[in-house]
């Protein structure tokens, strides 16, 4: 397992870069994460998305499925993409400080 620097904390991360504890993560991690995500910066839609995938996480064990996720935050799955270029699974999940949901290619 790999180890990372981000926002002046190290992290573990699986060979895609997904930290492997959720509770080390923090808003200036999102932060450093979300430009190698292709988000230039974190809007309030943005944190919309990640709250509510963490929220989830917290509850259930497992990130949202992505249908869950868009009848939540009331986005559409186009909009989800414009927010997460590189999706939600693997954009928006790894910027929430999540591990690599399964399925996720």
């Amino acid at each position: 397992m790999a180890t990372i620097e981000l926002a002046g904390k190290q992290f573990d991360v699986d060979e895609d870069g997904f930290i492997q504890d959720a509770t080390d993560w923090d808003e200036a991690v999102a932060a450093a994460i979300a430009p190698t995500e292709g988000v230039d910066s974190m809007t309030e839609e943005h944190w919309v998305v990640v709250n509510f995938i963490r929220d989830y996480y917290k509850e259930f064990g497992v990130a949202p499925m992505i249908r869950k996720l868009c009848k939540s935050t009331k986005m559409d799955l186009k909009k989800i993409y414009e927010l997460f270029p590189s999706g939600p699974a693997k954009g928006a999940c790894k910027i929430a400080g999540l591990p690599k949901p399964t399925g996720c290619v």
